[in-house]
């Protein structure tokens, strides 16, 4: 296949990542969260993040998550949900790609998604700590690891039959 041809396969891959996180937090803002944590959310964009990993390089990943966070704050945020987002982000985003490319297929891809879930929460927090100049905020983490499995079991679902359908279209190898 021609070099370029695949390069320009990747681009459109990355950036339809990018849009479809983008579009997954936005929609996620707009849905009410009964939970009683403030600023606990489903994680809807982590499903993005989990398909990058499974699909992409480290790199390639990394610029997911990135650009999604960065073009998310622009657009539809502030500098704080930036840091916020950002941080959560990147944790997640080393843990999962830790796990998988350790594990590789020996770990459920479920599995990585709470992992992702707990480090996301974890990430945030730890910047609010820093933020607020307290840390008494990481009191939230056991409620907020409780929250982080059945969304990270749902993000997992869902990233499975993302990536399913990606392979099944032979847009990725």
């Amino acid at each position: 296949m021609n070099t370029n041809y695949t390069k320009t396969r990747m681009l459109v891959l990355i950036s339809v990542l990018v849009a479809q996180g983008m579009i997954l937090g936005f929609i996620e803002k707009m849905l009410p969260m009964p939970f009683i944590v403030p600023g606990a959310k489903l994680g809807l964009a982590n499903i993005v993040t989990l398909t990058a990993i499974y699909l992409l390089s480290f790199k390639q990943s990394l610029s997911v998550v990135v650009l999604r966070v960065l073009l998310s704050a622009v657009t539809f945020g502030s500098l704080s949900s930036f840091l916020y987002s950002l941080s959560g982000g990147i944790l997640s985003l080393l843990v999962m790609a830790m796990l998988f490319k350790v594990l590789g297929d020996r770990i459920n891809l479920i599995t990585v998604s709470i992992t992702g879930a707990v480090a996301h929460n974890l990430g945030q927090l730890l910047v609010a700590s820093i933020i607020l100049e307290t840390p008494y905020i990481l009191t939230y983490l056991p409620i907020l690891m409780v929250v982080a499995i059945p969304t990270g079991i749902f993000v997992g679902i869902v990233a499975r039959f993302l990536i399913t359908y990606l392979k099944r279209t032979r847009f990725i190898s």
